[in-house]
C-alpha cells in the first residue's frame, strides 16, 4: 500500500484510486463516486495534476490483438564504462521496449519488451547486444499474465 503524506487526505486517494480505474470518467462520474459535485472535482483533479500525482492518462492497449503476442524481461548487464546517459537514449528509442528499470543486482537495467513473435524477439536482442555498453543480457519470455494490476495498490479507506 502507498504510504500517505499531509498533502494527499482521504478524498484525494479515493479520486486518485477513481481515475486509475477510469480515467474517462466526467467530473460528474467521479463526483458521485467521492461525494462532490463536479467543480470541486474538477479543482481537485487540477489540483493533483499540478502536484505532480497525476502524470498523465492513456489507454491500456492489448498488445496481442495488435499482433505483438510475445512479451520478454530483458535484464542487461552494462560494462564499466558504459555511458548510461547514451545508453538509456537508445533503449528509449526502440519502440520494443515499453518499459525501463534501473535496478540494483548485477544487472543493470531491466526491461519489458513487447515484439510480434520469437524472430523479431531474437533481432531486437541482436541490437541490443551490438548497443554500445553493453556486456550481455539475460532474457524471460512470459509465457502468461494471470494477473496485473494496472495501477497502483492506494490505501483508501484504510488510514
Amino acid at each position: 500500500m502507498i504510504a500517505t503524506t499531509n498533502e494527499i487526505d482521504e478524498l484525494d486517494l479515493r479520486l486518485l484510486d477513481a481515475l486509475q480505474r477510469n480515467a474517462r470518467a466526467t467530473f460528474a462520474e467521479l463526483g458521485s463516486i467521492v461525494g462532490l459535485k463536479a467543480p470541486a472535482v474538477h479543482e481537485r483533479v487540477k489540483r493533483l495534476e499540478g502536484r505532480g500525482l497525476i502524470l498523465g492518462y492513456g489507454a491500456r492497449l492489448d498488445s496481442r490483438r495488435l499482433g505483438c503476442a510475445l512479451t520478454a524481461f530483458v535484464s542487461c548487464y552494462t560494462l564499466p564504462d558504459c555511458d548510461y546517459d547514451d545508453f538509456m537514449e537508445r533503449l528509449s528509442a526502440m519502440p520494443e521496449v515499453c518499459e525501463v528499470h534501473s535496478v540494483a543486482g548485477e544487472e543493470s537495467y531491466f526491461c519489458k519488451i513487447v515484439t510480434r513473435d520469437t524472430q523479431h524477439l531474437d533481432d531486437l536482442l541482436a541490437r541490443l547486444k551490438t548497443m554500445p555498453g553493453m556486456a550481455r543480457t539475460r532474457t524471460t519470455i512470459v509465457l502468461s499474465t494471470p494477473y496485473e494490476r494496472g495501477g497502483i495498490a492506494l490505501a483508501v479507506g484504510e488510514r
